[in-house]
């Protein structure tokens, strides 16, 4: 037997067996569901990665990307001119010097603005509406979920970890905590679709020659079941809720309306991510200034490194690139994954191989960190105050779950790559 595949089997029982301390109930564990879903996750990664016409239709959706990006560009720039575009309007009398121009701010954080309302308008117009029931109704057939919590776990494809629990707000009330755990769960182990053209602008120097929204997308539409199969290890139940069509909210009353409101939750992620970024960066300069008191080679990043190497060699990546993947795994699940991508795409030749970057890229998809638990909490206990007590007792199983179910997608990729 080929080393590799021994390593990815030992992945797929050592993934899985990390979560099954924090199960509520270890006896209830149904393992045949959970042989079932990542053998689901398998056949979804292969189809969509390798099967040619599925391949042609994401590079056609990939020059749909590159045109929304220069389309974007051009409201940017007639907004912010020279601080939207990733070069510098002036020449550097210092070569030495680290002057960066404006162009994540300016350039990239827009890209989110305008994602978000085109999504909202998609899902108006039922296009996106139609591909999430449709594998909602998979989800729900093979893993025994309700109606709701499959249509609130799949939508988080496209939408936000907070939009998605909007589409069943009126059954948020009735949905068991093993529900609510999945929701959550689901939430953060995937990227909503408004943050992925972002994503793709800030990795295409480190990923010239593969379609990254293809992957992204992928990533993000695996990682469902993964979140299913990690909250029925972490909480099992066969209590089931069920719902009625007719009763779900209505989003948008328009076009307009759908792109206006698009606009504005678009607006309100960019900024959040903004301001994230800069307290969380500022913070860890802070912790690295403080531990290199102690020793000059010491820093949060290294810490990290060495706490999720382990998690990352059982992903699939050689013991030598493992630090360096669980440095930024580590740092997605302390601060967010712009920190954690943008180290990736400034990662230097050599420290991972290409296989290795792929599987990191998929391993940083999701929305699993601190801050996530705090958003979700707070979101879905607005729509639901009644059920806040039991969100909070959900949250750190839900976090946990989510990181794992964002390693199993890492795991898979790598496997279904190598084939």
């Amino acid at each position: 037997m080929d080393l590799y595949y021994l390593q990815l089997l030992i992945g797929f029982i050592g993934l899985t067996a990390i979560a099954i301390p924090f199960s509520s109930n270890i006896k209830a564990i149904n393992y045949r569901n959970i042989a079932v879903g990542i053998l689901f996750q398998i056949f979804l990664a292969f189809i969509l990665i390798k099967i040619p016409i599925i391949v042609t239709f994401f590079k056609s959706l990939g020059d749909g990307v590159i045109a929304l990006q220069n389309a974007t560009q051009k409201g940017t720039s007639f907004l912010f001119g020279f601080l939207s575009s990733p070069g510098l309007p002036f020449v550097q009398s210092d070569p030495s010097a680290q002057v960066q121009s404006a162009y994540f701010a300016f350039g990239i954080l827009p890209f989110i603005l305008v994602m978000s309302a085109l999504t909202a308008w998609l899902w108006h117009i039922k296009v996106l509406k139609v591909i999430v029931d449709a594998f909602s109704k998979v989800c729900q057939k093979l893993f025994n979920i309700g109606g709701p919590i499959g249509l609130g776990a799949a939508a988080n494809v496209f939408v936000g970890q907070v939009e998605a629990p909007l589409l069943i707000r009126p059954y948020l009330s009735r949905l068991t905590n093993k529900e609510l755990l999945i929701l959550l769960t689901a939430g953060m182990s995937t990227v909503a679709g408004s943050i992925m053209v972002a994503l793709v602008t800030i990795l295409n120097g480190q990923f010239p020659d593969i379609n990254l929204i293809q992957h992204l997308i992928t990533a993000s539409v695996i990682s469902v079941p993964a979140a299913i199969i990690y909250s029925n290890i972490m909480m099992p139940s066969n209590v089931v809720t069920t719902f009625d069509e007719s009763k779900l909210p209505k989003l948008y009353n328009s076009s307009m309306d759908a792109i206006t409101k698009g606009t504005r939750d678009g607006l309100e992620i960019a900024l959040s991510v903004g301001a994230i970024l800069i307290v969380f960066i500022t913070l860890v300069a802070l912790v690295d200034s403080l531990l290199g008191l102690i020793n000059d080679d010491l820093s949060l990043q290294a810490i990290l490194g060495f706490v999720f190497a382990p998690i990352c060699w059982l992903m699939g990546i050689p013991w030598e690139e493992a630090v360096v993947a669980g440095q930024l795994l580590g740092i997605k699940t302390a601060l967010n994954e712009f920190v954690a991508y943008a180290g990736l795409a400034n990662l230097e030749p050599g420290l991972l191989s290409d296989q290795s970057k792929l599987i990191t890229l998929y391993a940083l998809c999701g929305f699993a960190n601190f801050s996530s638990v705090g958003i979700l909490v707070a979101g879905v206990g607005a729509m639901a105050p009644e059920r806040k007590n039991d969100l909070v007792s959900v949250s750190f199983k839900a976090l946990i779950g989510a990181t794992l179910a964002s390693c199993m997608t890492g795991l898979v990729i790598g496997l279904v790559s190598y084939l």
